[in-house]
């Protein structure tokens, strides 16, 4: 691989995509979005920045009956798995170097058994008092690493 890759990570936008986001993932190659994004016009608009991955989430109502549930994908030679909630990743899960998932609106990253563990968390409407975040994962080399970006703490 010549390049590096850069893949940007949201969830829970909630119809809000917001500048700041699209500023970001602008300097992406591809983008992964972790569903309950709401409106097809989010959807739409992330599809004009880069390549687009996205599952449907528990808000995503009719209007998101084309969007799996979940998905499976290779970036990079990365391998991919990703969900809305995490309670319904299968246990048997194999072949896969990352878990892609959203839901609690709360950023989440661990390494297990060699699998990354992935929430970027929120990054549309702020719910209570948590963290406006998403991630970007950048792949080179064979080896991938994880930012994890907060975003202004005074947004609403």
């Amino acid at each position: 691989m010549d390049k590096d890759i850069k893949v940007g990570i949201i969830s829970d936008t909630h119809g809000l995509l917001r500048e700041e986001v699209k500023n970001i993932l602008q300097e992406c190659d591809y983008i992964v979005h972790g569903g309950d994004i709401n409106k097809q016009m989010i959807i739409d608009e992330l599809k004009k920045i880069a390549p687009l991955y996205v599952v449907r989430g528990n808000n995503d109502k009719e209007w998101a009956e084309h969007l799996p549930n979940d998905l499976r994908f290779k970036l990079a030679g990365v391998r991919f798995y990703m969900v809305h909630d995490k309670k319904i990743i299968p246990k048997d899960l194999n072949d896969v170097d990352v878990i892609v998932f959203g839901h609690s609106h709360k950023y989440y990253e661990d390494v297990k058994d060699g699998v990354l563990w992935l929430n970027p968390g929120s990054c549309g409407r702020r719910r209570f008092d948590q963290s406006i975040s998403m991630a970007v994962m950048t792949i080179g080399s064979g080896a991938w690493k994880i930012e994890k970006i907060e975003l202004n703490p005074e947004m609403k």
